[in-house]
């Protein structure tokens, strides 16, 4: 199995011997620590659940020779069914409002008198204990070299709980649209402005057919539906939550011409697209930007056009007119847009 991270390690070695039958945790890598806490196998069933396809996939083959009683889930939301253990491992830098809601769907899944562990590569850390301290009366701390530990017991249900999703309005010329957004999904409560970059660019006519790769909450996908008349707009996401707010996004803004689809590896209809937007993140050494930019060899009818936005162009310019035509490169403020025919 891969290396395991510091908060998630800690985890392991702080609650693997946990007596408890029901176990909801995430993990930041493979589902190690799942895989520590079924290992003592039945009657112990522990559920992991990921917000990414593609990690939850990893996870599945790294986990495959591990017995029925550990489930890798891949969903918006932990599932509710009550359970006698929580367990989360966190980064110090990972997304507060995120975090947040993660505690507090944990708790809510906790039978009364079942435990929370949560754990944190930061070993001075002072905000995720004040975080648990919301949830709980009392909440035990253990600090160690690569992290700090901490341990509850759920004694009352929360006597209110907080929404953490959230609604936002963006122009698009004269037009206002509507769009949700929720915590671990690209640029939440705002429209990014890699996003805004695109909006200025992009041209939509009547009749075409558009793929928006990495989705996030939608803001090109709904843009680009209402930009002309029967305009078809498919969409893709490896973030299950991604997809539940650019389908809700829809709803708000009257839209029956919008599909999604939860995928990590760019698997959308080919030849048929006139128009493939999308934003690569920049990580992974261009790993992911070669993943959408194989989706659109795929995806475009020929003549089609790609256009996507990036901080760092010279990786387009020297890969892209290999394998596209017209290939055109031009900044934007901060942003640079690629655009290039099939």
């Amino acid at each position: 199995m891969a290396a395991t991270r510091g908060s998630e390690q800690l985890l392991i070695e702080q609650i693997a011997q946990f007596p408890g039958d029901r176990v909801l945790c995430t993990s930041l890598g493979r589902a190690q620590l799942a895989a520590a806490l079924a290992g003592q196998g039945p009657p112990r069933q522990v559920v992991c659940c990921f917000h990414d396809l593609y990690l939850a996939q990893r996870a599945r083959e790294e986990c495959r020779d591990h017995g029925a009683n550990l489930s890798i889930l891949c969903q918006a939301d932990l599932p509710p069914d009550e359970v006698d253990l929580v367990a989360f491992p966190f980064h110090a830098q990972g997304e507060a409002e995120l975090t947040r809601e993660l505690l507090q769907q944990g708790h809510q899944a906790l039978r009364i008198g079942g435990r929370m562990y949560a754990a944190t590569d930061n070993p001075r850390d002072t905000w995720l204990a004040c975080e648990m301290r919301k949830l709980f009366k009392s909440v035990q701390r253990q600090a160690a070299p690569q992290g700090a530990f901490y341990a509850a017991v759920k004694t009352a249900p929360l006597a209110k709980l907080k929404d953490f999703t959230c609604e936002l309005v963006f122009r698009d010329g004269p037009r206002l649209i509507r769009t949700v957004s929720r915590p671990g999904v690209f640029a939440h409560r705002r429209v990014d402005a890699g996003a805004r970059a695109i909006l200025r660019a992009m041209e939509v006519r009547s009749g075409q057919r558009v793929c928006d790769m990495g989705c996030g909450s939608g803001v090109l996908a709904l843009a680009a539906a209402l930009r002309a008349e029967a305009v078809a707009v498919h969409a893709l996401d490896s973030n299950p939550r991604a997809i539940e707010c650019l389908r809700r996004g829809a709803i708000l803004n009257g839209l029956d011409s919008i599909t999604a689809d939860l995928d990590a590896a760019g698997n959308c209809p080919p030849g048929v697209f006139d128009l493939f937007l999308a934003n690569p993140p920049y990580y992974s050494d261009f790993r992911i930007a070669e993943v959408f930019v194989q989706a659109a060899l795929g995806g475009l009818r020929p003549g089609g056009r790609m256009l996507l936005v990036t901080k760092a162009p010279d990786w387009y310019a020297e890969h892209l007119p290999q394998r596209f035509a017209e290939v055109e490169i031009r900044p934007d403020r901060d942003y640079a847009i690629v655009a290039a025919t099939r």
